[in-house]
């Protein structure tokens, strides 16, 4: 599977499986995290929910796909404040064509049923071929 980044390595992120082994992203809380007063900055929670969408496409095209994954668009929902603790983010995968992947991310501390931020992403899958 594709490695981390050196976003992904400067964020602290670790990659976790849930029960059904699906890729889970983990971003511990730390003050290079903190936004306002309580709660982690939104750019962290952005950062998070781009790197899971990455890694999953990455990982679900296997490592023999050289393509190169770019976003061709990113919007992020905040739904509610992520206090500061842990935060988890899994990608779920809409539409994986040869040259667009559709993505769907969200972000937990708790409780995935009540995410924190979610991300719908479009991505370009670049390819020499």
């Amino acid at each position: 599977m594709a490695h981390h980044s050196p976003y992904a390595r400067t964020m602290g992120f670790a990659i976790e499986r849930d029960a059904e082994g699906r890729l889970i992203l983990a971003m511990p809380w730390d003050d290079s995290k903190a936004g306002r007063p309580g709660f982690i900055h939104g750019g962290a929670l952005a950062g998070l929910l781009e790197t899971a969408a990455f890694l999953t496409v990455a990982e679900v095209l296997g490592e023999d796909d050289k393509a190169q994954v770019k976003p061709i668009n990113v919007t992020v929902t905040y739904m509610r404040g992520a206090r500061q603790k842990t935060t988890f983010a899994r990608a779920t995968i809409e539409r994986l064509g040869r040259r667009i992947a559709n993505v769907e991310v969200i972000a937990w501390q708790d409780d995935p049923d009540a995410p924190a931020a979610m991300a719908q992403m479009n991505l370009m899958l670049a390819r020499d071929d």
